[in-house]
Parts: C-alpha cells; structure tokens; sequence
C-alpha cells in the first residue's frame, strides 16, 4: 500500500505573502493535489515579537486568491509548544540529549579560546557526558546529541545528495533556559506530527534539514523526502528584492493580474515540462514533479508573466473573468460594478478579453461601457469631433436608426455611408470612437455599438451631433 502524500507550507506572519513563499505554497500544493494527497497549512508564529494576526490574514488572504486550498485547520506552531517540550525530555531521558548549564560567558570564552588556537569555534559541551550526579542547582538549556565523526547526507530530490561532515554540525539547544522550545526542534515534530511525507522549501532552508533529520534520527522517526528549490532571483540574477519591484503576493493582485496567470507564471518559475510555456490548473496537476525543478535560481521576468496572464485572460469563461474582476475593483478600493454594467461587461468581454493582459487593460477597454452620457472624449478623442465631424455624425445617425442591429447590417451602412460621401471609413472611424467612449483607443466601433444596443448608441451618437465645436 502506498503512503498517502502530505506537503504542507509553513510560512512566518511577520508581513505580506512573500512572492517566493507563494511560489513554495503553489509547488505543494501542485505536488500534493495531482497526488490525491493532503496539502496542509502551519503558520509558525513562534517568534512571538515579530507574528501578527494581521500578518497570519495577509497570507491566508494570499493563498485564497491564488486559489491555493488547504486541508484540515490551520495548524498554530506556537500552540504546540507543549509537545515540542514534551518531545525534547523524552530525548533527554533516553539519552539522545543532555542538560548544558553552560553560561554565555563561558560559551564565549570557548569560541575566542578556539578562534585564538585556529579550531573550530562549534560549542562543544562540558555537560555532554557528565554525570548527573555533578549537575548543579542552576539554568540550563536542553542540547541534542549530535554525532561527532562520520557525516550527514541529505537524500533531496532537487539537489541530490547532500553531505554535510557531522564535525560541522553542533549540539543545538533543543528547549532554552526559560522552558521555550526552538525553532529547529519545533519544525520536526510538527512536520511528523503532521504525517508530512514531502518537505518541498526554498533551498535557504538546506542546512537545516541535517539539523532536524537529527531531530528525527533521535526519536527513530522515519524521514519525509527533501526537495529543497532554489531561490527566486530578479532580473539582474541578484536575489530579488524590493527594488525588482512588487514582493507580496497582494501587490500583484492590486496590479490586476489574473490568478491563473500568477499560478501559470509562478508553476514556470523554477520548473519546467518540456517546452509547455502556457498550462491550465488541471494540466500543472497532472505534470508537476519533482524532477522537473531546476537546480538554478529562477529569474523573475515581468514581460513573461504579463504574456501569460494576457492569454488566460483570453481563455477564462467570461462569467469567471467578470467575477474576478469584481475581486480585483474591491483589492484596489473602488466600488463594484452594478448590475447593469455587469450584464454590460459580459455581453461585451468576447470583444474586451483579447490582448488584455491585466484588469486595468481591461477596464480600459471597457471604458465605453463603463462611462455614461454625456460623454466627455479626452483631449485625444476630442480632435476628431470638430464641427464637420459632428454634421457627418448627424447624418449618419439617423442611417443607423433604420439598421437591423446586427454586425453585418451595421458594417454595410456605415461602408455604404462613407462610399457616398467619397471617404474612407478610418474618417468616419475616429468620430464614432469619440462620441462612442470618449477615447480614440477603443475595441472596434461595430462591437461597441452591438455591446451598447441601438437606443443607446443612437443617443450617444446624437449628443455628440448636436453639441456645438
């Protein structure tokens, strides 16, 4: 029978979620769904100075928009600090960690001791093997037994093996003076605790997992299988950082890009299947693995995310689209759509969607729809309607009123109408789009007209006819 996979995400509420740590999410998330296995979520607020439950929403918030669903309760490590304490005596009394009653002062008269003799400044502990008989009444911290000779290897599924020379590896503190357990003892027991069979983590964390596999080794755990993935870096293949741009998930969200897109994006970043560049959600769970990771950093590349999110932008359901786009106007502030503008929009996306690679680019598409009478043209818009403009215009109109209002009747009375008057239909192209919406960049003056229907288009078409130039 085969083990049910479990991955889980363990981020710190110290701030927004971090655009690396989404993509970790997604890549468990991946690897766990095409899986039928659990996806789990641990928020590890141990570091209680520096944890917010405004920061804990801010990366819930992240995940649910990247559509990234968890399974079973959110898991607090801090509330399980009692079993991380109970774990670290039960080492103690079998004898896989001791009591250290080294002070600070002493731990550093060690170090500048060795650094001064050319030895390795690792703390090792008088108190390693000394009898309890000799323990003094005085504060001590709880240490792990780590091996001294031979090495560590981590099996990782990206790096492949890891071999870390056990000389290198200290005997950490497991449960400090005050009774708190740290944080390496505290991500094992979790992990275990969680039945977690896949740990897949930014490779920041690699050296760690020789330290926690100590942890597991200890207590005769049997070990998840490591995939520790390289960082994400910027465009200049420095780590990225603040100056590459946005860094929490919530700011691409306000810049209007669409979460399939950022899921598509963020599955690419780092792994690959073949050449596919642009994949569905069903067809990422399908093809992730762990094999298909990289060994080198990722490079974050706006022009690639923005060409992927225009194309599922122009592949999603309009009903989704427009839902998603509600999402995106309540992120930035602005007010919903009504009713009437949503039916608008919908009737409208097929002309909207396509070459649009964010909502903003959407929205601005939409103008027509968005705008109401009396229509104001911009500075640009407003050059085309000059008075001969307006008196082309108020000769048309009342064509269009006689017109059945389909695309094919409305194109052959408006090329009918500039044949008659000997001019091109670019001439008659550029008043319409302005009395239309007001703008000069807009989808095709045809599309606008079936979007907004004939009582509409006629009353738009006659204010700009009757205003004076």
């Amino acid at each position: 029978m085969t083990t049910q996979v479990v991955t889980r995400f363990a981020p710190s509420p110290t701030g927004f979620l971090h655009i690396g740590g989404a993509r970790t999410a997604l890549f468990n998330w991946l690897y766990a769904r095409g899986r039928g296995g659990k996806f789990l979520l641990r928020i590890e607020d141990t570091d209680r100075a520096r944890s917010t439950p405004e920061a804990t929403q801010a990366i819930l918030d992240g995940m649910a928009w990247l559509g990234l669903d968890h399974d079973g309760e959110v898991i607090s490590q801090y509330e399980r600090g009692d079993r991380h304490r109970e774990v670290a005596l039960q080492m103690l009394a079998s004898g896989t960690a001791y009591k250290c009653f080294s002070t600070q002062e002493e731990i550093q008269a060690f170090r500048d001791t060795a650094r001064s003799e050319g030895r390795s400044t690792l703390f090792q502990s008088p108190w390693r093997d000394a009898d309890p008989a000799t323990h003094p009444d005085a504060p001590y911290v709880i240490r792990l037994k780590a091996p001294r000779d031979g090495s560590t290897v981590i099996h990782d599924e990206v790096q492949g093996d890891v071999t870390i020379r056990n000389d290198q590896l200290d005997d950490m503190v497991l449960l400090r003076s005050d009774g708190s357990p740290v944080y390496m003892l505290a991500v094992a027991v979790d992990d275990h605790d969680m039945g977690v069979t896949h740990v897949i983590r930014g490779d920041d964390h690699l050296n760690n997992a020789a330290r926690q596999m100590l942890v597991y080794q200890a207590m005769g755990w049997p070990l998840p299988i490591y995939a520790h993935i390289p960082l994400i870096h910027g465009p200049d293949g420095k780590k990225l950082s603040k100056r590459h741009g946005a860094l929490g998930v919530d700011e691409y969200q306000k810049m209007g890009y669409p979460a399939a897109g950022m899921r598509n994006y963020l599955a690419r970043l780092g792994w690959s299947h073949g050449d596919d560049e642009f994949f569905t959600d069903a067809q990422a769970r399908e093809w992730f693995s762990l094999d298909g990771i990289g060994k080198s950093p990722a490079r974050f590349d706006f022009k690639k995310l923005e060409n992927l999110c225009g194309q599922h932008i122009a592949a999603t359901d309009d009903a989704a689209l427009l839902h998603e786009l509600q999402g995106f106007l309540a992120s930035t502030g602005h007010a919903p759509l009504s009713d009437e503008k949503n039916t608008l929009m919908q009737k409208g996306m097929y002309c909207l969607k396509e070459r649009a690679k964010t909502f903003p680019e959407l929205l601005e598409k939409a103008e027509f729809i968005l705008t109401d009478r009396p229509i104001e043209p911009d500075e640009k818009a407003a050059k085309n309607l000059d008075d001969v403009s307006r008196g082309i215009l108020g000769e048309l109109t009342p064509q269009l009123q006689n017109a059945r209002w389909t695309r094919d009747d409305l194109e052959a009375c408006a090329m009918t109408f500039a044949e008659t008057h000997e001019m091109k239909f670019g001439k008659l192209a550029g008043p319409l789009r302005a009395a239309l919406a007001g703008r000069s960049a807009t989808p095709s003056v045809f599309d606008m007209m079936l979007v907004l229907g004939q009582e509409e288009t006629i009353a738009r078409l006659t204010d700009a006819a009757c205003e004076s130039g």
